[in-house]
């Protein structure tokens, strides 16, 4: 069991997962869940960059959650635009239905996986296929979510070997999604507006999930601390 309080390396972290995924029949898949701007996209890139560093072959891959985003036009006719980024405006059955066919397809089978775009603001079908990986790392906010608070994630759950949920004070949420969405391209105000009408509300959420998860994570420096 993880000792509470114990600071821990991005390498320990990989090795931890290596350990986890060593013997596995078929795919490992490890779920990284948080809030929206706690840092799972770099906390999934630096663990996948380790293994493989460490393997000095191509072990593990990141297959994210925003590549299910509905698309702006389907938002925009529903008239659901401005709620872009919480649970119902994501293709919840798409992300269980690929993920199952990740975890069933044996490796070195192609299984192609959309991204999403920032500069676009839209996902991109297929941006990353997914071969001989034996090892997939998935990370989103809604990863650990149980259906009465949205119908459709529950399912998610079951499809993960492990999962982590990475822990950040939401003052320092609520100023990196400000940040995140004026580098967007929103003025200062419409950021603001955003993270309090929208961003809270789904870390509020998320946080509601922390205690399903295997592992809490706290970012400590260039560390991470067990919480």
């Amino acid at each position: 069991m993880a000792r509470i309080g114990v600071e821990t390396t991005l390498s320990e972290l990989a090795a931890r997962l290596r350990r986890r995924a060593d013997g596995h029949s078929g795919r490992f898949i490890l779920g990284i869940a948080g809030p929206p701007g706690a840092g799972k996209s770099t906390l999934a890139r630096g663990v996948r960059d380790e293994l493989n560093a460490a393997a000095g072959a191509e072990l593990a891959e990141v297959a994210p959650m925003d590549g299910f985003h509905l698309s702006n036009a389907r938002l925009r006719a529903a008239g659901d635009l401005a709620r872009k980024g919480e649970p119902d405006t994501f293709d919840a059955a798409a992300y269980v239905a690929t993920l199952r066919a990740l975890r069933d397809t044996p490796p070195g089978r192609p299984v192609p996986w959309p991204t999403y775009s920032r500069e676009l603001h839209e996902p991109v079908p297929g941006g990353v296929v997914f071969e001989a990986h034996p090892i997939i790392i998935t990370e989103g906010n809604y990863l650990l979510l149980a259906d009465d608070a949205a119908p459709g994630w529950s399912a998610v759950r079951p499809l993960l070997d492990e999962t982590w949920y990475l822990d950040v004070p939401r003052p320092v949420i609520e100023q990196r999604l400000v940040r995140r969405h004026i580098r967007g391209g929103r003025t200062p105000e419409a950021a603001k507006t955003k993270v309090a009408q929208s961003d809270l509300l789904n870390a509020r959420l998320v946080e509601a999930t922390r205690a399903r998860a295997d592992l809490v994570l706290r970012k400590s420096g260039r560390n991470y601390k067990i919480v």
